[in-house]
């Protein structure tokens, strides 16, 4: 594997209102995004992924995560797992811009994502 540098904001990107994902990789054993949410604005909305096991960094900002029935309000820094078939969300509940770094284990999320992101557009 040939190694890649990617800089901010640098990546496949998909623009869903207030949320912006930016893939950085998909690959067999992991996928690796970044996720930014305008001033109270929302996320995804409450899902689950079955197949993946998702590991989250808050990396500017607060974010607000359920994780299964509880919401956490997660400063800048704070590390979260997000086991396989446990619902979960992300919104920005705060007046400043807030980013976080996601990987999923395996990879082959932002082909799911991506269906899931025009079946979005469409209905906006």
């Amino acid at each position: 594997m040939d190694p890649i540098i990617l800089g901010p904001g640098e990546g496949r990107a998909y623009d869903l209102g207030a949320m912006r994902g930016v893939f950085k990789l998909d690959a067999d054993g992991y996928c690796v995004s970044e996720w930014s949410v305008e001033p109270g604005g929302p996320g995804p909305g409450p899902h689950r992924h079955d197949g993946y096991e998702e590991l989250f960094i808050v990396a500017a900002g607060t974010m607000s995560f359920l994780v299964g029935e509880r919401w956490v309000d997660a400063a800048a820094g704070t590390f979260l797992r997000v086991p396989a078939g446990v619902t979960h969300d992300f919104t920005n509940r705060t007046s400043e811009p807030a980013r976080i770094f996601n990987v999923s284990v395996p990879g082959g999320f932002e082909a799911e994502f991506a269906a899931w992101a025009g079946s979005y557009r469409e209905g906006a």
